[in-house]
């Protein structure tokens, strides 16, 4: 009896872990779109198929040391109507780290 409560309590916190980290990047995806949303429309753009797409991740350090997780998406955009063009959000944990549209004059 022991062992199975040992076991459910162990099942129970890996899936509670589980549904936290996938919050965590459900948030952070909706983000990056209000992000690559409102960088289209003050570089007055089109942003295309109205979402981002996780192009990958990796940890850097900040300036006190500590690691950070970095995500990044991309995003498509055009700015005549016919050119396809593809910008990018990268979040470090909560906070933007840089987004850019490749293609536009600065």
């Amino acid at each position: 009896m022991n062992d199975d409560l040992s076991l459910l309590m162990g099942t129970a916190a890996i899936l509670v872990i589980a549904y936290k980290a996938w919050q965590i990047a459900l948030d952070a995806r909706e983000m990056a779109n209000r992000i690559a949303r409102d960088t289209c429309s003050r570089a007055v753009v089109q942003f295309l198929d109205d979402t981002v797409a996780f192009a990958g991740f990796r940890w850097r350090r900040d300036a006190s040391g500590k690691r950070r997780l970095l995500r990044t998406y991309t995003f498509d955009y055009t700015n005549d109507g016919f050119v396809r063009s593809q910008g990018f959000v990268v979040l470090a944990g909560g906070r933007l780290e840089s987004v850019g549209l490749a293609g536009l004059p600065a």
